[in-house]
């Protein structure tokens, strides 16, 4: 795969074709987990590396599942790298397993890794699969630390509390700008109005840079003529 190709792989992912902010799927862990920054970052690495080694698992023994079966069989392969992932958290980061809860293991709902199973994953190679595995996964996991980290600091007035969770040392436990914050930014509500802005902010900008590509393009014509 070419320099130019992997770049827009990338920036599908990350952007154009996002699973939580364009598709809008993952919706449950991505509004429940998001109050932290470090909340959105574990289920971020841990969704990552689940939709990466399903994807390439998918595309290896796409040849072997039978069409009637695939999607038990696409959850299996899923729910078996899951329970990794949780035994992972359990043993090294058990205080953020705990933090985390029950939204680990329920990874093997997520609509957006079965999606590109189904999608992406049973029609490529290998090796495209797991590009595409590390696009979407890192597209969802930058959105879910995106939120986690509005969220956080508008309700709680800190960033990166709860770092201690993912280095098992109490010398630094985050960042705190004030005594409180907004206390409706890390209730439920403020997870459906923060990622209201996210996607209202992106279609903002997709629509500026719409409208100066066009109007660049007019007065191309208009120069050429």
């Amino acid at each position: 795969m070419t320099r130019r190709r992997l770049r827009e792989r990338l920036l599908t992912g990350i952007w154009y074709d996002n699973p939580g902010l364009v598709q809008l799927l993952g919706l449950c862990p991505l509004l429940a987990v998001t109050t932290t920054f470090v909340n959105g970052l574990g289920l971020g690495a841990a969704t990552l590396l689940v939709l990466t080694l399903s994807n390439g698992l998918v595309s290896a023994s796409r040849r072997w599942i039978r069409n009637e079966i695939r999607i038990p069989i696409y959850v299996l392969i899923i729910a078996s790298l899951v329970t990794c992932v949780e035994l992972i958290f359990k043993a090294w980061f058990p205080s953020l397993d705990r933090s985390l809860g029950i939204f680990i293991p329920l990874i093997v709902t997520n609509c957006a890794i079965v999606a590109r199973a189904e999608v992406f994953a049973s029609r490529n190679s290998v090796s495209a699969s797991i590009v595409d595995g590390i696009d979407m996964g890192a597209g969802f996991a930058l959105l879910l630390m995106a939120i986690g980290a509005f969220r956080e600091l508008v309700g709680n007035a800190s960033i990166l509390s709860g770092f201690d969770m993912l280095t098992g040392n109490d010398a630094f436990t985050g960042l705190s700008f004030a005594d409180h914050g907004l206390l409706l930014a890390i209730l439920p509500p403020g997870a459906f109005f923060s990622l209201a802005l996210a996607v209202a902010a992106k279609n903002a900008f997709d629509r500026k840079r719409r409208r100066a590509r066009n109007t660049g393009a007019t007065r191309s014509l208009r120069r050429s003529g």
